[in-house]
This record gives C-alpha cells, sequence and structure tokens, in this order.
C-alpha cells in the first residue's frame, strides 16, 4: 500500500507511510541523499507530471534548482530565482503555500510573472519547507491529478515537506560540523590534518590512473614584520585576504591549505611540473597586488614558492611534500619572492 498513489491509498495506511518517510529522512545526514529520497516519494505519491526542489541561498537572498524531475524539468535546470519572483521566489519570500489549481486562470500579478512557466503547466501547488521560522527551500509540483488538489492530499504533503525541512536543516548542521573539523579558522582554508588525509588519497589515485599531481608549497617573506609593526590583528588579516587570494587563482578541482605560520599548500590534481610551475608564477603575481585590509591599511607581499609533482619527485606523499619544501627554502636561501620547480641549476624563476 505504501507504494500507491494519493487516488487509491486508505487514510489508515497513510500512518505507515508517514512512518516511512520519516525514518527514510532522518536515516541520512547526506543532503543528497536526503534529496533523492524527497524526489521518490514526491513522484510515487502525488504522480506530478513535473516537480523541483529549490534551496535558499539566505546570502544571495535567491534560490537554486536543485533537484528537477519530470516533463518540463529542463527548463528550471541550472537557473536561479530571486525572492519574490515566480511563484517559488513569492512562497520563499512569505513562507506561505501557494496552491494554483489552474494557472491559465490565475492572477499573475499576485505571485509575479515566471518566464520558465511553459503553456504546458495547468496547475501548480508551491511549498515552502521551513525550520525555525526560516525558508530552507521551496517544493513545486507541476500538473498534478485532480485527487492531489484534495484538501486532505494538501496537509498530508505538507506533513512531508515538515519532515523534509527538518532533514535538510539536520545534513546542513552535520556539514557545518564537518567543516568546522577540516577547515583553518583564521583562514577558512583547508587545516594541515585535512591536508593529509587528502594528500595520501591523492597519492593512490595517481597510482590507479597513471596521472600526474602537483603540489605548491608557498611561505610568505618576511611576514614577522607585518606582526610586528602592524599588529597581530592586521597580520591575521593579511593572512585571511592572501587566502582569498589563492583560491582566486587556481581551479574548482585545486585544494588550497593552510600547514601553519604564513605557510600554504596548493594541490594540483591532474596537473604536471610545467603546468604546475604556470600555476605558481600566476600566484606570485596575484600576491604581488596591494591586499586592502580593515582600517585603510593596504599591504603588499612577497613569497617564497617550490614546486614538486609526482611522479618525477617522488612516489609518496611525504616524497613530494618534501622536495616542495626543499625548493621554497631554496627560494628563501638564494632571494626570496621566486619559484623553484627543478633542483639544481636554473632552479629558481623570477618571472613573477
Amino acid at each position: 500500500m505504501a507504494g500507491a498513489s494519493i487516488e487509491t491509498r486508505e487514510p489508515e495506511a497513510d500512518l505507515l507511510v508517514f512512518h516511512e518517510i520519516a525514518r527514510a529522512l532522518t536515516s541520512s545526514l547526506d543532503l543528497e541523499s536526503i534529496l533523492g529520497t524527497i524526489m521518490r516519494q514526491m513522484q510515487s505519491f502525488f504522480r506530478p507530471e513535473s516537480w523541483t526542489l529549490l534551496l535558499a541561498d539566505e546570502r544571495r537572498r535567491d534560490l537554486y534548482y536543485a533537484v528537477t524531475d519530470g516533463r518540463f524539468s529542463d527548463q528550471f535546470a541550472g537557473t536561479r530565482l530571486a525572492y519574490g519572483e515566480g511563484m517559488a521566489g513569492w512562497v520563499a519570500e512569505r513562507g506561505e503555500t501557494l496552491i494554483v489549481p489552474e494557472i491559465s486562470a490565475a492572477d499573475r500579478s499576485r505571485f509575479g510573472g515566471d518566464p520558465r512557466l511553459s503553456a504546458g503547466i495547468r496547475s501548480a501547488i508551491c511549498l515552502p519547507l521551513r525550520s525555525r521560522l526560516r525558508t530552507l527551500g521551496v517544493i513545486q509540483l507541476f500538473n498534478l491529478p485532480p485527487a492531489a488538489l484534495t484538501d486532505y492530499a494538501v496537509s498530508f504533503l505538507l506533513v512531508l515537506c515538515d519532515f523534509a525541512a527538518i532533514a535538510i536543516e539536520n545534513a546542513r548542521t552535520f556539514e557545518r560540523v564537518q567543516e568546522l573539523t577540516i577547515l583553518d579558522e583564521c583562514t577558512g582554508l583547508y587545516n594541515l590534518r585535512h591536508f593529509d588525509q587528502t594528500l595520501q588519497s591523492e597519492i593512490i589515485r595517481c597510482e590507479r590512473l597513471n596521472s600526474p599531481m602537483s603540489l605548491i608549497f608557498i611561505d610568505l617573506d618576511h611576514f614577522k614584520l607585518v606582526n610586528d609593526h602592524y599588529g597581530h590583528q592586521a597580520g591575521s588579516q593579511l593572512l585571511a585576504a592572501v587566502s582569498a587570494t589563492i583560491k582566486a587563482q587556481v581551479r574548482s578541482i585545486d585544494l588550497a591549505f593552510r600547514y601553519g605560520g604564513d605557510e600554504f599548500l596548493v594541490l594540483l590534481p591532474g596537473i604536471g611540473k610545467a603546468a604546475a610551475a604556470r600555476v605558481a608564477n600566476r600566484l606570485l603575481r596575484a600576491l604581488h597586488q596591494e591586499h586592502a585590509l580593515p582600517g585603510n591599511l593596504s599591504l603588499r607581499v612577497t613569497a617564497s614558492l617550490g614546486v614538486a609533482s609526482y611522479p618525477e619527485d617522488g612516489k609518496t606523499g611525504e616524497e613530494i611534500l618534501h622536495a616542495a619544501d626543499a625548493r621554497m627554502y631554496l627560494v628563501k636561501g638564494e632571494s626570496r619572492d621566486g619559484v623553484a620547480f627543478v633542483g639544481g641549476e636554473h632552479a629558481l624563476d623570477h618571472r613573477a
């Protein structure tokens, strides 16, 4: 009976359905798994022609389509809606349920126009996912069977949304806790403990796929003078600004870490020595720019960078890290403000 549609289920059987939904949505803290569960339950119980689940980006005050399914899903995927825009934005802004039995006869000015709604969409239910007086997301169901528009069916759907909101809130809380264990508080970069774990995993991946990998070791030059002259608060602010610069200069798949103090690491999956040297020089040029800090303070930094790559510089994580560290010290000892990517003669590159 649990797999029956809303038209054929008996009210008594819904007690078992609620139990199964609650168990499914509270058995995982993985957001992707939770969203998949919601999708399956919606499709099975309410049989809409199409439906979407949007999640709220509270900082940007808009919604993004996290899951789309059904006949009209292509017109929604990959787009965003501002709060107040369209049905979903109207619901997110007000935290209220919107039921439109006949879209063609509805007053569009009530909930704003939405160019994504095609002529084939006849009816819609749009519900907020709310937890602790905050809207976490919005569920939209299009072209439902008549039985899904009854008061009983809508009440059933509201309870399902309550379960979903709790599950999403729990998953996000878990993600935040997990991030705190692997992120450096001052810079927002990954910490040393996470670097050790990630480096070993990356070496295993390189061995399995016969793929290159490179590591850049960055040490800021004369950083102690910043703390001595401007104070430790300014020093921390500069470290955060430098970290933002590093993240802005690398790909989304690259990983940046704070190694400790004023030292940083950048892990470049799939990148060989020549390309990694170019990345290092680009980083050095970016670090040369003025870094604006609170209090109308602006500071420029230089750095010493060492580059090492798998497999030519080592077959283990320890060997790669040691090679990158040694080359960084080669720059530090000879001239500072440069990049070293090979050992021996002609090790320094000052093109930055």
